[in-house]
C-alpha cells in the first residue's frame, strides 16, 4: 500500500507541475490563414505545438534508458536481473519453504524485467508472505520490501523483511457433536488441536482429516466434519475455534452388493477377499484394504466402494462397482549368466480361466542349458484371503554341468503368501510332488557316464518369518525361512531321506543412502548316501543367486571329468553394501559384495575349504523393483575356472 501511495503522489505532483507550466506560457500566435485548401502540401512539416513545456522526442537519437548504465533495465541477452533475499524468517523453515515455492519473484527470476515489473513482483510477494505468516498464526506480522539498485558488479537486490511478532494460540476449541459418540476423549486426541495450540491453518486442516478418519475407524461410515470457524482476537493474541461434527450413527458391516457392470467374480468371493465378516464394527481402513486387494487380483482395473444404508437396521452395505481388466497376458523375458548361458522364456496367461481367480499359464523356455514346456494353475484367495492353491504340470530338460536330466513333474501346494498390500510376518506352504526324472552323470564306481531313472515323491513344507520393512527392496530388519522336504525315491530300490534348508538375511541402514545386507544359507540331507540320491535333488553352489564370481553350480567337489558332483550339505554366506548414488534422482546404485561358501559330501557342512568370490554390482531402482547387474571374480581361482562371471536379473540378490 505504501508503494501505491508514493506512486499516486508522484503522479499528482507531475500533473500540478505540467499545469503550472501551461499557465505560464504566452498565448499562442494565430496560425496564418489558409487561402485555399488545395494549396496544402502533404510533405510540409507540422507546425510546432507550443505550450507543452517539453520538446517532441527525436526518434533518431539513442534512448536515454539504453544509454544509462542501469543494470535493472531488462535486455533479452542478460542473465538474472535481480537477487531475492528473505530476512527475518530464519527460525521459520516452513514459511521460507512455502515462500520459495510460491514466490513470484523466484518464479520469474532470470526473465526480462524492468524496475516497475520488479516492484510489482515485490509487492505481490509481500502480500503472499503476509498470507503465509497468517496461516502460521502470526497475525501481527509486518512485511516490508526494499529494492536496492544495482552497482558495478552486482545485481538489483530485492529484500523482503518479515517481523513475525507473537504467534497466536487457541484459547478455546469446541468440537460440537462429538459428545453423542461416547468417544469424546479419543476424538479430541485424534483432532490434535486444543487450547494453547498455535493457530496454524495446516494443523487445523490435518486435524479435520484425522478426526474424519478416526470416526470412520470406529464405526461411523456417514460422519461429516464441517468447516472450522476461527475468530482471532488481536488484543489477547488468541483465537477460538468452533467445528461442527455430525457422526451419522454407528454401524456394523452388512453385505457386499454389486451395482452394474460385469464383475469377474461373484459377491461371495468378494466377501472372502474382505477382511471383515457381516456384523463386525465398520472400519474405513478395512474398506480401503478391500479396494486395494480387489485391484491386486489383476482382474479389475478400477473399483468403487460406497457405504450405503444396509437392509438390516444398524448395518452398512458396501455398494461395489467393478470395472474388469483384460484377463489375458503374453509375456517374455530374457537373461544371461556366465555358466548358465542365454535363457529366453515366453508365456501366455488367462487370469480368470477357472473362476474365481483361477489363473492358467502356459509357458515355455528355450535356453543354452534349459528347455521347458509346462502349465500352471494359481487360484488366488482360495477359500480365504491371501491363501493360494498352486498346481503345475511340467516337462523339462536341464543340461547342467553336474548332470543331464529329462524330467516330468506333477505338483501342487497350498500357500499362505505375503503381499505388498499386506506384508505378513509369517507365511507358509504345504505341498506334494510326484516326478519322473531320467538323469545322466558320472558313476564313480564304473568310471563312465550313466543314465538312471528315478521315481520320486516329496512333501515339501516351508515356513518363513519376514521382519523386514519392504518386500522387494528391504533396508532394515531381517528374514528367516526353513524348508523341510521328506522324500521317497525309487531307482534300483526304494529308500527315503529328508532334505532341510535354512535361510536368513539381515539389513542394516547406514544413513540415507547405504544399506549393509548379509545372508546365510545352510542345508543338509540325511537318510541316504550321495550316490543313491538323484543328482538333481542334491545341493549345488555358485551363480547369481548363490556365490557370485563362480559359474552356475560350479562350486564343490569335482569328478574325474572336472564336473561338479554336488553334495549332501551346503553353506553359503554373503555380505554387500547397497549404496544409492546421489545422481539421476537417486535411481542408480552400486553394490560391492563378497560371497563365500561350499558344498560337502557329508550330511552336515564342516565349513572347510570355503570358496570366496568378490565383485561389484550396478542397480537401477525401477517402479517394479531393482534391476541388477553383478560382475564377480573368484579368489584362489582353480584351473579352468572363469576369471569373471556376470549375472543380470530382477530384484536384489537376497
Amino acid at each position: 500500500m505504501g508503494s501505491g501511495l508514493i506512486y499516486s503522489a508522484v503522479f499528482a505532483v507531475a500533473v500540478l507541475v505540467s499545469g503550472a507550466a501551461l499557465a505560464q506560457q504566452p498565448a499562442p500566435a494565430a496560425p496564418p490563414p489558409v487561402s485555399n485548401p488545395g494549396d496544402l502540401d502533404p510533405e510540409t512539416p507540422l507546425a510546432p505545438l507550443p505550450g507543452l513545456g517539453v520538446d517532441w522526442p527525436d526518434l533518431n537519437t539513442t534512448d536515454p534508458l539504453e544509454a544509462a548504465p542501469d543494470t535493472a533495465v531488462a535486455r533479452p541477452d542478460e542473465t538474472p536481473r535481480y537477487a531475492v533475499r528473505l530476512a527475518g524468517a530464519d527460525e521459520l523453515p516452513k514459511v521460507r519453504e512455502r515462500f520459495d515455492a510460491l514466490s513470484v519473484l523466484r518464479a520469474n527470476d532470470g526473465k526480462p524485467a524492468n524496475v516497475a515489473q520488479i516492484d510489482r513482483r515485490a509487492r505481490d510477494d509481500a502480500e503472499l508472505l503476509d498470507a503465509i505468516m497468517r496461516s502460521e498464526g502470526y497475525y501481527d506480522a509486518t512485511v516490508t520490501t526494499d529494492i536496492a539498485p544495482a552497482t558495478e558488479g552486482t545485481r538489483v537486490t530485492v529484500t523482503l523483511t518479515v517481523i513475525p511478532g507473537e504467534q497466536f494460540k487457541f484459547t478455546q476449541v469446541d468440537l460440537n457433536g462429538v459428545g453423542a459418540t461416547g468417544e469424546k476423549p479419543a476424538l479430541e486426541t485424534a483432532f490434535g488441536v486444543a487450547p494453547t495450540t498455535p493457530v496454524v491453518a495446516e494443523t487445523v486442516i490435518a486435524g479435520q482429516a484425522a478426526l474424519l478418519d478416526k470416526l470412520g475407524r470406529t464405526g461411523y461410515p456417514f460422519a461429516k466434519v464441517g468447516e472450522p470457524s476461527v475468530v482471532v482476537d488481536h488484543e489477547t493474541r488468541g483465537a477460538t475455534l468452533d467445528l461442527n461434527i455430525n457422526p451419522g450413527g454407528k454401524r456394523n458391516f452388512g453385505a457386499i452388493r454389486y451395482d452394474g457392470g460385469k464383475p469377474p467374480f461373484n459377491a461371495k468371493h468378494a466377501e472372502v477377499i474382505a477382511r471383515w465378516n457381516p456384523g463386525d464394527l465398520y472400519d474405513s481402513y478395512l474398506v480401503d484394504d478391500f479396494r486395494r486387494a480387489v485391484v491386486a487380483t489383476g482382474l479389475v482395473s478400477q473399483v468403487r466402494v460406497t457405504p450405503v444404508e444396509g437392509a438390516t437396521p444398524g448395518t452398512v452395505d458396501m455398494q461395489t462397482v467393478l470395472d474388469p481388466a483384460p484377463f489375458r497376458t503374453i509375456a517374455g523375458e530374457a537373461g544371461y549368466g556366465t555358466g548358465e548361458g542365454f535363457r529366453v522364456e515366453a508365456s501366455w496367461q488367462h487370469r480368470n480361466l477357472i473362476q474365481p481367480e483361477g489363473a492358467v499359464t502356459l509357458r515355455g523356455i528355450v535356453g543354452t542349458r534349459e528347455q521347458l514346456l509346462g502349465a500352471t494353475l494359481r487360484m488366488g484367495n482360495f477359500r480365504r484371503r491371501d491363501q493360494v492353491l498352486n498346481a503345475r504340470l511340467l516337462a523339462s530338460h536341464n543340461n547342467k554341468a553336474a548332470y543331464d536330466a529329462y524330467t516330468f513333474e506333477l505338483a501342487g501346494s497350498i500357500e499362505r503368501q505375503t503381499t505388498i498390500i499386506w506384508q505378513k510376518p509369517w507365511s507358509y506352504s504345504l505341498g506334494g510332488e510326484i516326478l519322473y526324472s531320467s538323469e545322466r552323470n558320472l558313476d564313480p564306481l564304473r568310471g563312465a557316464l550313466v543314465r538312471r531313472n528315478f521315481y520320486i515323491g516329496a512333501l515339501p513344507v516351508t515356513l518363513s518369518y519376514d521382519g523386514s520393512n519392504d518386500l522387494l527392496d528391504p533396508t532394515t530388519g531381517f528374514r528367516l525361512a526353513a524348508r523341510l522336504s521328506p522324500e521317497i525315491s525309487l531307482e534300483a530300490k526304494t529308500f527315503g531321506y529328508v532334505k532341510v534348508q535354512l535361510d536368513g538375511s539381515y539389513y542394516q541402514p547406514l544413513g540415507d543412502r547405504v544399506v549393509i545386507a548379509g545372508r546365510a544359507r545352510l542345508g543338509g540331507i540325511a537318510g541316504a548316501s550321495q550316490s543313491t540320491i538323484a543328482p538333481s535333488r542334491l545341493f549345488y553352489a555358485g551363480g547369481g543367486g548363490s556365490i557370485r564370481g563362480f559359474g552356475y553350480q560350479l562350486i564343490g567337489p569335482l569328478n574325474a571329468l572336472n564336473q561338479p558332483t554336488g553334495g549332501r550339505s551346503l553353506a553359503e554366506f554373503s555380505l554387500e553394501a547397497r549404496v544409492r548414488l546421489p545422481v539421476f534422482g537417486g535411481n542408480f546404485g552400486v553394490v560391492p559384495f563378497i560371497d563365500a561358501g561350499n558344498v560337502y559330501e557329508k550330511s552336515l557342512p564342516d565349513f572347510k575349504g570355503m570358496r570366496v568370490g568378490v565383485g561389484v554390482g550396478l542397480r537401477y531402482y525401477s517402479n517394479f523393483g531393482p534391476i541388477r547387474i553383478d560382475v564377480g571374480m573368484p579368489l584362489a581361482r582353480r584351473p579352468k575356472e572363469s576369471r569373471v562371471s556376470i549375472q543380470v536379473s530382477l530384484g536384489q540378490a537376497f
